[in-house]
Order: structure tokens, then C-alpha cells, then sequence
């Protein structure tokens, strides 16, 4: 009788010694996740922010304004990931006289055809921004422009009276830009006529 009380009693001892001791187990510290390890798709991404963009395309005889050609185009900043492109094409296609030879009873006769050329303003735009960097906004501006590029009352090197001439003009470039910000960003003379293109850029954040 003594022997089975001491073993129920040796039993309940063990039982209790058993439940404190998992009870005193500290619980596991909680798991801390960077933000910097999770995976990209997890972070924020900055919202975009569209941009009203104005390209003024001026010509200059020495200090004289010959003319001047404003281009407004909305554009959509991105934050994240490459910018989406905004195009812009203004032109006018203009004939262009052509002789042609030909043959009439074995004779050799001269007709008039004509060709046609395009000549506008064409301008590729592209806008992104860096949360380092609030406010300042970059650019990437591609411009080109053609035009019929002669007075014909006039004789210039190279030119032909009565004949049009077409001139080419093409600049890329980048710009940084706050908002309201205004800034010349290319000039350059024209070898022929020495008229002189300047470019001036200007960028509204739209509200």
C-alpha cells in the first residue's frame, strides 16, 4: 500500500514539474519584416503626375523676331518604370515640280509631274521625376523641324531663283524643369539663310 502511494504520489509530482516548465518556455520573438526585403511588387508605387509642356520654336534675323511657333502638349511623369511617350505631329504636304522625259513618235518630250514633301513640326516627349528629388521634373525632348526654307526674291549660296529649297532642323536634348519653370534650351544659325532657331521650354504641372 505505502509502495503504490508513493508512486502515485513520485507521478503527480513529475506531472506538475512537467506543465511549469512549459509554461516558463519563453514564447518565439515576433518576426520584424523590412520593407526593403520585400519584394517589389509589394512596394508603393509614386502615382504619375501629368505636365502641360509648351515647345516654342522661334527664328531670329539678328536681333529681329522673324517668327514664332508655340506647341502645348499634355504629358504623363512617371515615378516608376519607363515614362509613356507623347508625340506631337503638325506638317502639310507640299508639291514639289518634277520634269519628266519621255518619248512621242521617237521624239524626246518634256511633262511636268509633281512630288510631295512633307514639312511640319514633329516632337517626341518623354517625362519622369525622383522622390529624392521632389519637384524637378526630367525631360527628354526630341524636335524636329522642316520648312520651305527660301525666299525666292533673294539669291543665297546654294540657292536657285524660282526654285523652293527645303531646310531640316532636329535637336534632342534633356531638361530639368520645376514647375512653372521657363528655359532656352537649344540655338543654332542657319548656314544659309543666318537665321537663327532658338527652342525654349516650359512645364506646368496640371491640377
Amino acid at each position: 500500500m505505502r509502495v503504490r502511494l508513493m508512486v502515485l504520489v513520485m507521478t503527480i509530482a513529475a506531472t506538475v514539474s512537467l506543465a511549469v516548465s512549459a509554461q516558463e518556455k519563453p514564447a518565439p520573438a515576433p518576426v520584424v519584416v523590412n520593407e526593403m526585403m520585400q519584394p517589389p511588387s509589394r512596394r508603393e508605387h509614386p502615382a504619375p503626375i501629368p505636365l502641360k509642356v509648351t515647345v516654342v520654336l522661334s527664328r531670329y534675323q539678328g536681333e529681329k523676331r522673324m517668327s514664332s511657333m508655340p506647341y502645348s502638349m499634355g504629358v504623363t511623369a512617371s515615378g516608376w518604370g519607363p515614362a509613356p511617350k507623347s508625340t506631337l505631329r503638325m506638317g502639310v504636304d507640299v508639291p514639289v515640280q518634277v520634269t519628266v522625259i519621255g518619248q512621242t513618235d521617237g521624239k524626246s518630250t518634256a511633262g511636268t509631274s509633281y512630288n510631295y514633301r512633307n514639312v511640319g513640326t514633329n516632337i517626341d516627349c518623354q517625362a519622369s521625376f525622383e522622390s529624392t528629388a521632389a519637384g524637378v521634373f526630367q525631360l527628354a525632348l526630341t524636335v524636329s523641324d522642316s520648312s520651305i526654307g527660301l525666299d525666292t526674291s533673294k539669291k543665297a549660296a546654294g540657292a536657285m531663283p524660282d526654285i523652293p529649297s527645303f531646310r531640316n532642323f532636329n535637336s534632342s536634348f534633356t531638361a530639368l524643369l520645376r514647375d512653372g519653370q521657363t528655359t532656352q534650351y537649344t540655338s543654332a544659325t542657319d548656314p544659309v539663310t543666318g537665321e537663327l532657331m532658338k527652342i525654349d521650354v516650359t512645364l506646368n504641372v496640371m491640377k
